[in-house]
């Protein structure tokens, strides 16, 4: 038997991760990072030029990692509860598929669903991280675009989860990572809609794992919740933070290392935890008055 058809039957057997809004920032990053663990990808976004970008990147990185692991085929660095996820699969190349999708369509949404389906019947990650903000008063900013954030942010990560959680519930096997944010936790003054389809993703992750408890499922589910991340999202917000933001590597990483731990919520940062805190015990009118208060700093 010559070595392709040795990586082809290995590249069958690896595990595969679907990420969203994969073409910059964490997904990216996620994406990256999974990679290097040696998961296969689908990655989807609706600029095929940087997904082309990012699977050529990847490629390359796993065809070099290869080489690498021929002369060490031990990662001391990793732990076991990464081990288990990716130890029989690093040493070969892994595949990733881009899948070009506006989430802001229902129709498109579905349509990125049956097309994974298809292809391969099923995934063992689903990260639902496409998603983006709009700063501004409610009454100023444009109704057309709060509408389709709410599309992405809300709709496609209730399509998504739903539409693969059944799939995994039946065959007991399957995660499912919800990017929200530290946004999640409180009321959002100029930011209101983001805020609010934000709560929604943490809200509905809450929902979801209860029910695959009370289930007994093995079936795994987190939410990311980070504060300030160093992306694209805050061009396409118009916002300019005043705290320091993560960088969208670290995020990742670290969202990734957790999630594979099976940790429910995931924040990174000692400063994003301590705002999590502080959220829970402080009054909710005060609570909007410092939200006002923070926000009015990003003009």
């Amino acid at each position: 038997m010559n070595d392709n058809m040795n990586d082809n039957i290995n590249i069958s057997k690896k595990p595969i991760a679907l990420v969203t809004g994969a073409s910059s920032g964490i997904g990216r990053d996620m994406a990256r990072y999974l990679n290097s663990l040696g998961y296969n990808l689908i990655i989807t976004a609706r600029d095929k030029d940087k997904l082309e970008e990012l699977k050529a990147e990847l490629e390359k990185d796993s065809k070099q990692s290869k080489e690498s692991n021929k002369n060490n085929k031990k990662d001391k660095n990793m732990e076991e509860t990464i081990k288990s996820h990716t130890s029989a699969n690093r040493s070969v190349n892994t595949s990733v598929d881009i899948i070009v999708a506006d989430l802001a369509r229902e129709e498109e949404c579905i349509s990125l669903y049956k097309q994974v389906k298809e292809k391969y019947n099923k995934i063992d990650i689903l990260i639902n991280n496409a998603g983006f903000g709009l700063f501004g008063s409610f009454f100023e900013t444009d109704l057309e675009t709060e509408l389709n954030m709410i599309d992405v942010n809300v709709k496609a990560v209730h399509i998504l989860a739903k539409l693969f959680m059944q799939d995994m519930v039946k065959t007991n096997k399957g995660t499912i990572l919800n990017v929200a944010s530290v946004a999640g936790f409180m009321p959002g003054p100029l930011m209101a809609t983001y805020y609010c389809t934000k709560n929604y993703v943490f809200r509905l992750s809450e929902a979801l794992r209860e029910e695959l408890k009370k289930k007994k499922s093995d079936v795994k589910i987190s939410v990311l919740c980070p504060g300030p991340v160093d992306t694209n999202f805050n061009k396409v917000a118009k916002v300019k933070f005043n705290l320091k933001e993560a960088s969208s590597e670290y995020v990742a990483k670290y969202a990734i290392d957790k999630l594979l731990r099976h940790k429910f919520l995931i924040i990174p940062g000692f400063s994003v935890k301590i705002a999590r805190f502080f959220s829970k015990i402080t009054p909710d009118n005060i609570l909007a008055k410092v939200c006002y208060h923070m926000q009015e700093k990003k003009r």
